[in-house]
């Protein structure tokens, strides 16, 4: 039997990415999207699921709270893994069996999931930041995303992730009017994490800085860079099929 997994977010979007992810890992999924939410799945679930990945910014039970919950209703049978875009400071993941700092790879998920405990101080994306133009799409991850699923399921995925950053990003154009920065700083931070997941390097950066500076003098300018960005995703998504199936095509007449 596949290992079950219940993943726990408020983000649509990342629970779709993540589910999609760990099914074509091997991994029998179920999501919900809060940790109220999780917590009456747990009390009507038996067996409980093998691992259950929470995110620990969310509305409602989370952090600490949400760890010595879920431990009462499953015991040891489950593993406790949290994951979140940054490094808590209060310390929240330390009740976890395990931290993930977004966006992380399967791999990694696996490599926790089988008790190499990640260290929380350590960085998941050893990516360096500098002054240079960030490359728009990792490569590594696409090709990985390319050689588990099918070109169709490909496809829908990077079109789940544009759809999602175009709606945020009208929110945070609304969230600009009206002077909310929370608001502002709230949809940054979901854009970053989903884009990291597969790898649009670009939009995942460009949404961090928006995040880290909130409505500064310069938020439309960014907001305005962020689209021109999605374009150039969008080119080389195309790209990157037309050189794929003209690689499928000559495999096939060499066949």
């Amino acid at each position: 039997m596949p290992l079950q997994v219940l993943v726990v977010d408020d983000d649509a979007l990342s629970r779709e990415v993540l589910a999609l992810l760990l099914e074509h890992a091997g991994y029998a999924v179920e999501t919900v999207d809060s940790g109220d939410a999780a917590l009456l799945h747990l009390q009507s679930t038996r067996p409980p699921p093998g691992v259950i990945l929470t995110d620990l910014q969310m509305p409602g039970t989370t952090g600490r709270e949400l760890a010595k919950r879920m431990r009462i209703l499953v015991g040891s049978a489950s593993m406790l893994l949290a994951m979140s875009a940054s490094i808590p400071e209060d310390g929240s993941h330390s009740e976890f069996n395990g931290f993930l700092q977004k966006p992380f790879t399967i791999e990694k998920l696996t490599a926790a999931i089988a008790g190499n405990q990640l260290n929380p101080a350590a960085k998941t994306n050893d990516r360096k930041t500098d002054d240079r133009k960030p490359t728009v799409l990792d490569e590594a991850v696409y090709r990985k995303l390319a050689a588990s699923m099918r070109p169709s399921q490909l496809e829908q995925l990077y079109a789940l992730c544009l759809g999602d950053a175009e709606t945020r990003l009208a929110k945070m154009r609304l969230a600009a009017s009206a002077r909310d920065d929370a608001a502002y700083r709230r949809e940054a931070h979901a854009i970053k994490g989903s884009c990291g997941m597969v790898g649009a390097i670009e939009l995942q950066t460009l949404a961090t800085s928006m995040e880290q500076h909130g409505l500064s003098d310069d938020h439309i300018a960014s907001l305005d860079e962020f689209l021109v960005a999605s374009q150039r995703l969008q080119g080389m998504l195309v790209a990157n099929e037309t050189t794929h199936n003209r690689a499928s095509e000559v495999s096939g007449e060499d066949a």
